[in-house]
């Protein structure tokens, strides 16, 4: 029988009572902090090509904004939930906290398959979805951005009919924005360019050559298909795997990401690449390597397989890769672990900068934007480990003790508690 997935959501809240006893964390600020601030739930009805009307189910969380606006992704999914889109909006806030960025968390989401829709239909939804939100978003009050099964066009129909409603162009409103209309450099690859950064950092910890180190990516999408080239070209690391929804694959001389990318781009898919070899999923994250990097659904490192895992280096790319009961195992076995929401910042560190830009309607070069953001991540994850050596607590604790900590007291200089 199989055993029921953990709901995203107190996984999240888990992880937050953990730091909170930790801390020995006054009552009233934890239990402001457990709960998202608002939630809205939305019906988006959307004339599809058919002529016939659907109504589209939405969601938009707004966990904390004590340490400035919220900010966070929207989600197209068929499968989503309020739960999984409230504990990512608590993520957003600890991320924001812990590179020490002037934004709190939130997240947004609709019922949909955008794979079963025309473009024509995914902008009416869209359109749909900021016609039901608009007025409680705004790029001082919310900026939402891409995230699963959303992307750049996506945002620029988003920004545009936030801007028909107020009447002139507002930018600021949305990032992840194409180039032309607002978008940043150095957008596309940020969440795995930061995520490089965290791991480079770690190779450097453990004394770890990444030159002649081995690398698994489960998960091939922006984030695994960019950190598998970004490894591959900057740190000259061996993929010897990688994997997507369909399955994986694997070769212990190495893949060439460029190729693999291509192929999944020609097939809609990494299986049966010529220079691998088909393997599961599941064999991918137990493989013998020196890092792995899940890079796309959560909590699939589990109580069960995490005594298995013989990785060096987890490098969680995805949010919420690893349970709780996971996370205990690993760190027993002398894993070492990256947290989500310090590993894969770079996206919304990129992401405050283009909201910076686009408020100042003055851009910068990709140079400056790859040297941000490497200031930034390089702090954060330096932040962590001396939290983390300090106090002799898993990298995920000591993330989640700077974030909240930095949570907390924004919200007692603000006169909230």
């Amino acid at each position: 029988m199989n055993k029921k997935p953990p709901n995203l959501f107190e996984m999240a809240q888990a992880q937050l009572d953990e730091v909170a006893s930790i801390l020995n964390l006054e009552p009233s600020v934890h239990a402001i902090l457990r709960e998202p601030m608002r939630e809205f739930h939305v019906s988006i009805p959307v004339k599809m090509d058919d002529g016939q009307t659907k109504v589209f189910k939405g969601f938009r969380v707004q966990h904390n904004n004590a340490r400035g606006p919220y900010k966070g992704g929207i989600r197209f999914h068929p499968e989503e939930t309020i739960d999984v889109v409230k504990a990512l909006a608590a993520w957003m806030t600890w991320k924001c906290a812990v590179v020490d960025i002037p934004l709190g968390g939130g997240k947004g989401g609709v019922i949909c398959n955008p794979k079963e829709m025309s473009s024509a239909e995914l902008e009416r939804l869209s359109r749909g979805y900021i016609d039901a939100i608009w007025e409680f978003i705004g790029p001082d009050r919310d900026i939402p951005a891409p995230d699963v099964y959303t992307n750049p066009q996506i945002m620029g129909w988003m920004m545009d009919e936030y801007s028909k409603r107020k009447g002139y162009c507002a930018p600021g409103v949305i990032t992840g924005k194409p180039l032309n209309i607002g978008g940043s450099l150095g957008r596309g690859d940020a969440t795995a360019r930061g995520g490089v950064h965290t791991i480079i950092e770690a190779a450097k910890h453990l004394d770890i050559d990444l030159s002649a180190a081995t690398v698994a990516i489960q998960g091939y999408g922006n984030a695994g298909s960019n950190a598998a080239i970004l490894m591959h070209d900057l740190t000259k690391s061996k993929i010897v795997a990688v994997s997507d929804s369909k399955g994986g694959i694997y070769n212990r001389q190495g893949l060439d990401p460029h190729k693999v990318l291509q192929h999944k781009a020609e097939t809609g898919s990494v299986i049966n690449v010529r220079q691998g070899e088909n393997i599961s999923n599941s064999e991918l994250l137990e493989l013998k390597v020196d890092i792995l990097c899940p890079a796309g659904l959560e909590t699939v490192l589990t109580e069960e397989n995490a005594p298995r895992i013989k990785a060096k280096i987890v490098a969680e790319l995805a949010n919420g890769p690893t349970t709780p009961e996971a996370d205990e195992v690993l760190y027993h076995n002398g894993v070492f672990g990256i947290p989500d929401f310090l590993c894969n910042a770079g996206g919304v560190t990129v992401s405050y900068f283009e909201w910076v830009q686009s408020l100042n309607r003055y851009y910068w070069d990709e140079n400056e934007v790859h040297q941000r953001l490497s200031k930034h991540m390089t702090k954060a994850f330096q932040d962590v480990l001396s939290e983390h050596l300090k106090r002799k607590v898993n990298m995920r604790s000591a993330a989640y003790i700077i974030a909240v900590t930095r949570v907390a007291e924004a919200m007692k200089l603000r006169g909230w508690v």
